[in-house]
């Protein structure tokens, strides 16, 4: 099952990076995954399309998701270990009222949201697209189940004794700890936010601040006139995948570390 899984999943990737190895008259005449010759030329056009776009819209792509997902990481983080370590009155009814917001589909708070950065007088700016999603309910509830397992209450007691204040207790203990959990925040929050569409679609117009789902969606809409422009989508998609394989890559030997080290504590 897990063979068909993989096999299920990386397919269509393959076959993007394949197409996006064609020429244009190989890709609309015959439908093989034996790569072209013309991947070079395919990425030049890409980045030469509408003076250079592309490479505008993966810094946007980069800034979103990269600095989004940095600072969704430390809020979520923060939140989890209050949570986790401190008691406070309301602590359970405010966790469960933010943990039922895992249950609202992003396609229902897209609008909401438009009005709140609409009366801020934000719409159009990076900041729509940056704020809403500093808050996640679901990354709130994994930090605190990771501090929950990782943070040991007995450590925290004795750096109170020694009279560490509760922030440098946190930024010195709770956070080395909760680092393996915080990687996996940071991924999820990385992948949503590159692959965002319906809010930046909401909140942009100027095409200079998409992101590069929405600006190839934009090349795709141009396509049904000019028929070369599906090509430069495709590269496009294939080049955007290229961050998220190389940063799963990089992020999964802290994971490794935390196994580790879990076994040497057994």
């Amino acid at each position: 099952m897990l063979l068909i899984g993989a096999f299920y999943c990386l397919v269509p990737i393959v076959w993007i990076f394949v197409a996006a190895s064609k020429s244009r008259a190989d890709l609309f005449s015959t439908f093989t995954f034996r790569p072209g010759t013309s991947l070079l030329d395919n990425v030049r056009d890409l980045f030469a399309y509408n003076d250079g776009v592309y490479g505008q819209w993966a810094l946007n792509s980069l800034l979103y998701a990269g600095v989004g997902a940095l600072l969704c990481t430390l809020i979520s983080a923060a939140a989890g270990y209050a949570f986790s370590r401190y008691s406070f009155p309301g602590r359970n009814a405010i966790f469960y009222l933010i943990l039922a917001g895992v249950l609202l589909p992003a396609m229902t708070l897209a609008i909401p949201q438009y009005i709140i950065m609409a009366k801020l007088g934000m719409v159009g700016s990076y900041w729509s697209v940056l704020l809403p999603g500093l808050i996640s309910p679901f990354a709130i509830y994994l930090a605190r189940i990771y501090a929950d397992a990782s943070v040991p209450s007995s450590i925290i007691e004795s750096a109170r004794i020694d009279g560490a204040s509760e922030y440098r207790i946190f930024a010195t203990i709770g956070l080395p700890m909760m680092l393996p959990g915080m990687v996996t925040i940071f991924m999820l929050q990385f992948v949503g936010a590159w692959n965002n569409f319906l809010l930046p679609y909401i909140m942009l117009a100027d095409e200079d601040k998409y992101p590069i789902n929405l600006g190839l969606y934009t090349v795709l809409t141009r396509g049904s006139g000019e028929p070369a422009l599906y090509g430069i989508a495709i590269v496009g998609t294939a080049v955007s995948i290229i961050p998220l394989v190389a940063l799963l890559l990089f992020l999964q030997r802290f994971w490794r570390l935390d196994m580790i080290s879990g076994g040497l504590r057994g």
